[in-house]
């Protein structure tokens, strides 16, 4: 196991700066989620860590060493791509083996090494198939074992499975949690679906244009968002964002699960009159869109009661609202943070 750490780290490609002066400690151990939009600089760390695409300037340590001047193959990581890379020619068990036959690994060793992961993994009966003749879950695993034979300090993944369907990403995240647990180490993993951000990390780093946003538990992140591209990018739906009649730039929000409906005017702080523009509903929950003049909110509801057109009455507690400034920062100050709520209090749209 390892920590990795940037310390003032910039990266650029030829004079177009997509990192600059960061700042970053993953901890030893720990199933770190680097998440964001495409283009936001979460590979780019990545590839620094493999030291594919080594900085511009700073400085990347692993376990407390710098490894700028360390090439790839001394580094102790395993990187796994979304493309899974393995040999097409190439049985299973040759594959999880390559690596350990060019580095002469001897052929007992070998068998046993391959045959103990491949049992880790879930491969043992598909070591002499051919990767042609597998689901896009077994090769990934194949991806997979590749990597672990190496006995590698840090696992890279880079959104390692996004090629496969909807079902299969889901069985494939609770596969890789259970594989962390199991080996105790250190993975750092790049997604842009905040869903599998959500689902895996032990701590979540929000990155948008070479930034850092955001750094925390999933929880956190949910409840706590520090600004207001956290709020819209974490969760599903997002945070709705409203703005504050007479109040300027400063926006409110609010998790779609907090808001309550009803057919009957509400009694809670932030109230508002609308109509339901659209209704899904998705079993254990219906989610609406609701339409309150030029503003629309989405809506988590546990009951079933309202139809498309309907009128109906929004409703959010004191204590779900939060709020954010000109500038998207979150306004945590509690006698400014008092003052908007008391700029809301009984507010009712005709």
């Amino acid at each position: 196991m390892a920590s990795i750490e940037f310390v003032r780290v910039s990266k650029s490609f030829d004079k177009n700066e997509v990192i600059s002066d960061l700042n970053l400690k993953i901890e030893d151990g720990k199933f770190t989620v680097l998440v964001g939009p495409s283009g936001c600089g979460k590979t780019t760390l990545l590839r620094m860590i493999a030291g594919i695409d080594p900085q511009t300037s700073g400085s990347v340590l692993i376990d407390g060493k710098d490894v700028t001047r360390i090439p790839p193959g001394r580094r102790g990581v395993a990187m796994v791509f979304q493309n899974y890379a393995i040999y097409p020619t190439m049985s299973v068990r040759e594959n999880i083996e390559f690596g350990l036959k060019n580095n002469k690994v001897p052929k007992a060793e070998r068998k046993e090494l391959v045959e103990s992961i491949a049992e880790t993994v879930g491969l043992s009966d598909y070591l002499d198939r051919k990767p042609s003749t597998l689901s896009g879950g077994q090769r990934q695993r194949v991806a997979l074992a590749r990597a672990m034979v190496k006995k590698p300090s840090v696992f890279l993944m880079d959104e390692p499975l996004s090629n496969l369907d909807a079902k299969l990403r889901v069985q494939m995240r609770i596969e890789l949690i259970e594989l962390h647990k199991k080996l105790g180490t250190t993975f750092v993993y790049v997604t842009h679906d905040q869903v599998e951000a959500m689902s895996m990390a032990d701590t979540i780093v929000l990155m948008n244009k070479g930034v850092i946003q955001q750094e925390a538990s999933p929880e956190t992140m949910y409840r706590e968002p520090v600004n207001r591209f956290v709020a819209e990018f974490i969760g599903v739906p997002p945070m709705n964002i409203g703005k504050l009649p007479d109040g300027g730039d400063v926006s409110f929000g609010f998790r779609p699960e907090s808001a309550v409906l009803s057919a009957e005017p509400l009694g809670l702080h932030y109230s508002e009159r609308g109509t339901v523009a659209t209704r899904e509903m998705l079993g254990s929950e219906t989610v609406y869109q609701i339409r309150c003049g030029d503003q629309a909110f989405m809506v988590k509801s546990a009951e079933d009661r309202f139809k498309v057109d309907q009128e109906v009455y929004m409703g959010v507690a004191a204590d779900k609202l939060c709020f954010f400034d000109a500038d998207g920062k979150r306004i945590r100050g509690k006698a400014e943070h008092a003052s908007w709520l008391q700029a809301m209090r009984g507010m009712l749209y005709a």
